[in-house]
């Protein structure tokens, strides 16, 4: 999904700037950010502790004041709406959290419903709202229960029905699966993805872990010190990172040199016998379906995959594979000239050589 320009989009950032100014000298938060959200996107912010995401998504409902640039939703500037429009303008974007903040003494029905009796709608409404949005989300038979008798992943389905209970056209999600285990992580994405697809919901979500950025996000912006270091479509920016803090959160996710090898390596074999180590790395750009296996079969007969993995992000199949290769065999590959990105591998290289052990 390309960047939509100013006029199709649904939130356009332009030259956002937010500072605070501390006894200790001022602090940057955001520096000058620009980019634009579509319409029914699902859209990652993704950044190291104090990179500024929280207080960009904060821009978005004006719990933030930018102090230069503008926010706009639909063409509508953001900082120049009165008070009361802009309680209407939060009451159309939804907020979900990592610590869900739901009322203890309450059960999950008058949770998910306390912003309609706050905003006076008729009891009845309400609860038609409340079990609509129930089974939604898969709660209908927790709606009398209490938080403390709810699961991790079930308090954030309570609170993603409660961030819907206005029918916004925006959900804004601040690390909302930092707090659950994996597979609570898993489902709760995937209900943040079929409720923007059935609602045509935006959602704008922030967070430290590439692997939900990969999971669910159509693009992904990567804020560094306030700044914007990198943005674009998931696939290409995971295939082919171009930014240094791109590239230090991809690491966890990365099938890197395992350790054992990495002892093992040298620059040099010296005239002594061994084994090249190769990286192949593929982003998805001149083999979206993946790997193409005549290049492996070219490497020939010696060659042996020892390590790594291909990813399917959005269609396209990209990855890094480790490959050893004795030293001979891999003068003879170079020799004929398979060593080419015509085969299929979008970037090689020989990571060092592996001394083969004198038993």
């Amino acid at each position: 999904m390309p960047e939509p320009g100013i006029d199709q989009a649904h939130l356009v950032f332009a030259g956002v700037v937010k500072q605070y100014r501390l006894q200790t000298g001022t602090v940057h938060a955001l520096r000058d950010v620009s980019f634009t959200v579509g319409h029914g996107e699902i859209f990652g912010i993704i950044g190291r502790s104090g990179a500024g995401k929280s207080t960009l998504l904060r821009t978005i409902n004006a719990l933030e004041k930018t102090d230069a640039g503008s926010v706009l939703i639909n063409g509508i500037d953001v900082g120049s709406l009165d008070e009361d429009a802009l309680v209407k303008l939060r009451r159309r974007i939804g907020m979900i959290f990592q610590h869900f903040n739901l009322l203890s003494s309450k059960t999950v029905r008058d949770n998910v419903g306390l912003p309609l009796r706050v905003a006076g709608v008729a009891p009845h409404r309400i609860r038609e709202r409340v079990d609509s949005l129930l089974d939604l989300v898969g709660l209908r038979d927790k709606a009398d229960v209490y938080p403390a008798k709810l699961s991790g992943g079930q308090k954030q389905r309570v609170g993603i029905a409660r961030a819907l209970v206005h029918e916004p056209g925006i959900l804004l999600c601040d690390e909302a699966t930092s707090a659950l285990d994996p597979e609570s992580t898993q489902s709760i994405l995937a209900l943040l993805r079929d409720i923007s697809r059935k609602m045509g919901l935006t959602v704008v979500l922030i967070t430290h872990d590439m692997a939900v950025i990969r999971e669910i996000c159509d693009r992904v912006l990567v804020l560094d010190q306030g700044q914007v270091v990198e943005k674009g479509e998931v696939w290409r920016v995971f295939g082919d990172p171009q930014a240094a803090p791109t590239l230090a959160l991809l690491r966890p996710l990365l099938h890197g040199l395992p350790a054992d090898l990495a002892a093992q390596l040298v620059d040099d074999l010296q005239g002594k016998p061994g084994y090249a180590l190769l990286s192949l790395r593929f982003n998805g750009v001149t083999h979206a379906q993946g790997v193409n296996l005549q290049f492996l079969a070219l490497l020939g007969p010696q060659a042996t995959l020892i390590h790594g993995g291909i990813d399917r992000i959005r269609g396209h199949g990209q990855g890094n594979l480790l490959v050893s290769l004795p030293l001979a065999a891999w003068q003879n590959v170079k020799d004929q000239g398979v060593f080419s990105h015509r085969h299929g591998a979008d970037f090689i290289e020989v990571l060092g050589y592996v001394p083969t052990r004198v038993e």
